[in-house]
């Protein structure tokens, strides 16, 4: 999900990131919604009050509202800037760490909202800031890696994006399109996670509370832990097969054929530039 980038990513490794990642914003959304009276996931609305704020002359509330339109941006340009400089030392490190952030921010919500919380409104503005941040980190760096194909924090994109594709599908020629189908199946996934994160969110908040953070940041630890197994589990098979082929005894050759079995050869395999 977070070791490809760009054009080298396949539908498998766009859909598993956008649905695990809109799961996950679906379901801050509606938890903030509940515990702050806010939406998180997206500054659509936001930019909307920050105007009616404006002409009200209210300025304390423009500094608030603009921070938090900042916070989301700067959340988008932090994980974009982690992605293009830390590139080429790791894409995997480059990749994960703006959900590592993500999971820091909102671990603290979730800590700091179930034993310190007093509902104040000076708390509420700042938490609801650090979430910004948060879906901000998010949103921005699943539009990196997937060359701007997958955004999940919202769905106003999403919507317009699929009614297209729908309405194109309505002349036989492109319904025949590949691209388009794996963009349409891509959109609908995305949806539909978002969807079920939400109401999984409001099923489950009056039982969980601010514990339902937890949740979210176990479903991110899934997108890290995913990739990172991948890793070792090819950087494992790579070794053992180098440990076979030039009969290079290993601790992990060793502990395999232990599990599994050894098994005799007969005769030696030949490298291809051998025969």
């Amino acid at each position: 999900m977070l070791r490809n980038y760009s054009n080298s990513r396949t539908l498998g490794d766009n859909i598993r990131l956008g649905t695990l990642t809109a799961f996950t914003a679906g379901t801050i959304n509606i938890a903030s919604l509940l515990i702050f009276l806010s939406f998180t996931s997206n500054v659509t609305g936001h930019y909307a009050i920050l105007a009616a704020e404006i002409s009200k002359g209210n300025w304390t509330q423009v500094a608030v509202v603009g921070g938090w339109i900042f916070l989301f941006f700067f959340g988008s340009f932090l994980a974009n800037f982690m992605v293009i400089n830390f590139n080429k030392k790791s894409k995997y490190l480059a990749h994960s760490l703006p959900i590592v952030l993500e999971i820091i921010c909102l671990m603290f919500v979730g800590i700091y909202g179930q034993f310190y919380y007093q509902k104040t409104l000076e708390e509420t503005e700042y938490l609801v800031a650090l979430m910004l941040f948060a879906t901000g980190l998010q949103n921005g760096l699943t539009a990196s890696i997937s060359n701007f194909s997958v955004k999940t924090t919202h769905l106003t994109g999403t919507t317009t994006d699929l009614g297209i594709l729908l309405s194109m599908f309505t002349h036989k020629k492109y319904r025949k399109n590949g691209e388009l189908i794996s963009r349409a199946k891509l959109l609908l996934s995305i949806m539909i996670a978002y969807v079920l994160g939400a109401v999984f969110s409001g099923l489950t908040y009056y039982y969980l509370e601010f514990r339902v953070f937890y949740v979210i940041c176990l479903c991110l630890l899934v997108v890290i832990g995913y990739d990172a197994y991948k890793i070792h589990l090819r950087h494992f098979n790579t070794r053992y097969r180098y440990a076979r082929i030039y009969k290079k005894p290993t601790l992990l050759a060793y502990l395999y054929d232990k599990i599994h079995g050894e098994t005799e050869r007969k005769e030696k395999r030949k490298l291809v530039f051998e025969e």
